[in-house]
């Protein structure tokens, strides 16, 4: 097999799409064809005015699952094989290739400015509004966040359906708990990627919320909805450290800077009636788990854990596996909102009382170092709530609130510690008039 690392270009040979599946097809040189698919479920016949929009989104899909193969070599060299990309789409994915990339060009010690330049000397027509249903679908991770966004949506009377990519028993069992209806695509990468990765090609971590977030265009043009509507809140825009002068964000598209992006492209390029957004873009992570603190009937479903859901390896037993900075963040985030027996029902253990746990949560508060490249809030976020939970009698005695009161607390400003204003609902959101009401009404 020929080693990807070794490849002059990444090619971008064909997109099809027929009978519910798009096949997407790359290859590195003259090497194998890799071929993805991506399966809609009783997907409807394409209706004719939406077909010229459905290309353009199938053109995007391509393009941007893409990043999953070419992180495999990163080739100095793009290719686009169909249609010249015009220049508005090539900024969009340079963005998003060099970006998204940022965490994975820092573990592998990669510089990859010189490598990600996509060609573009096409033009494009303006896309005409679809008469998209006013309808919103709503991708589901498992996690706290996207449950908010169910509740919030049911509260204001807006059809909603819940959607989710692979095979997750859990994912599946949230979608169930919702009482939502539920959509379900497959998508199967190619499995020469596999092969690629045990031989020794890059491998590392990619931004799969906007490859979801290309799927999920797909399935509103074939299903009919004219909203997207993601679960990212305002700290998913911070970054962890900075790279070769740009700064690297583990959560780079789930920010802000890349949902204006894509927004504004899909309603030039795809449906002028499309939006995509996130509802809880002006919330921070501790005010949205107040949100989530208020409904108990996801309590035993729920779960933030990663390991949860890799494509590879092993699984833990339970929901949450108690070791990883998205189960420390999950557990220290909802500690100053819940009752701490229902915490401590939620996990199956008190990971505070924990001195074995030191380290985790020392990274969360960026006690020195930079935070886990994780999906976790803020380090001030994290600080501010062991700083409530110290002040309390429940948590003081607590090994690693007692160890923060003691030797991290003297070290901070106090007047930076208070919860209060971390839970304001503040800055700018992509949300259609319907739904901007719902964050409104939280202000």
């Amino acid at each position: 097999m020929p080693d990807p690392r070794q490849a002059a270009a990444f090619r971008f040979v064909r997109a099809a799409y027929a009978d519910g599946e798009a096949q997407l097809v790359y290859a590195f040189d003259g090497g194998p064809e890799l071929a993805e698919r991506i399966v809609f479920p009783a997907a409807p016949e394409v209706l004719p005015e939406r077909r010229a929009g459905l290309a353009a989104a199938l053109k995007l899909l391509h393009l941007i699952a893409g990043i999953s193969y070419y992180k495999a070599g990163v080739p100095r060299r793009i290719e686009i094989e169909e249609s010249p990309l015009d220049a508005a789409t090539a900024r969009l994915l340079d963005a998003l290739y060099l970006n998204g990339l940022g965490e994975f060009a820092y573990q592998n010690k990669l510089d990859l400015r010189e490598h990600i330049h996509f060609p573009h000397a096409g033009s494009h027509v303006p896309a005409a509004s679809l008469g998209l249903p006013a309808r919103s679908l709503v991708p589901v991770g498992g996690g706290k966040d996207s449950l908010v966004t169910v509740e919030l949506l049911r509260q204001a009377g807006e059809p909603a359906t819940a959607a989710w990519v692979g095979n997750s028993p859990l994912i599946a069992a949230c979608v169930a708990t919702t009482g939502l209806s539920g959509l379900n695509i497959q998508r199967q990468l190619a499995p020469q990627l596999f092969e690629y990765n045990k031989a020794g090609a890059w491998n590392g971590h990619i931004p799969v919320t906007a490859i979801n977030s290309a799927i999920l265009v797909m399935a509103a043009l074939l299903y009919g909805y004219d909203s997207i509507v993601f679960s990212n809140e305002r700290s998913a825009s911070s970054a962890t450290l900075e790279y070769q002068g740009q700064a690297v964000n583990h959560q780079w598209s789930k920010g802000w800077e890349f949902e204006q992006s894509l927004a504004a492209w899909l309603r030039s390029h795809v449906a002028a009636d499309l939006n995509y957004c996130s509802l809880l873009r002006p919330l921070s992570e501790l005010a949205v788990t107040r949100l989530f603190a208020r409904e108990s009937r996801y309590d035993g479903v729920f779960s933030s854990c990663n390991r949860n859901f890799r494509i590879l390896g092993p699984r833990p037993a339970d929901r949450w596996c108690g070791q990883c900075p998205k189960c420390h963040f999950v557990f220290l985030a909802l500690a100053p909102f819940l009752p701490k027996p229902r915490l401590l029902a939620i996990f199956g253990r008190n990971l505070l009382d924990d001195e074995t746990q030191q380290a985790g949560f020392d990274a969360l508060m960026e006690f020195n170092g930079h935070k886990p490249f994780e999906c976790v809030g803020e380090g001030r976020e994290s600080r501010a709530a062991m700083y409530a939970l110290s002040q309390r009698a429940e948590w003081r005695e607590d090994a690693l609130v007692a160890r923060f009161a003691r030797l991290l607390l003297p070290q901070l400003d106090a007047a930076e510690l208070a919860l209060e204003p971390l839970l304001q609902v503040e800055g700018p959101h992509g949300l259609p008039p319907r739904l901007a009401g719902i964050v409104d009404a939280l202000r």
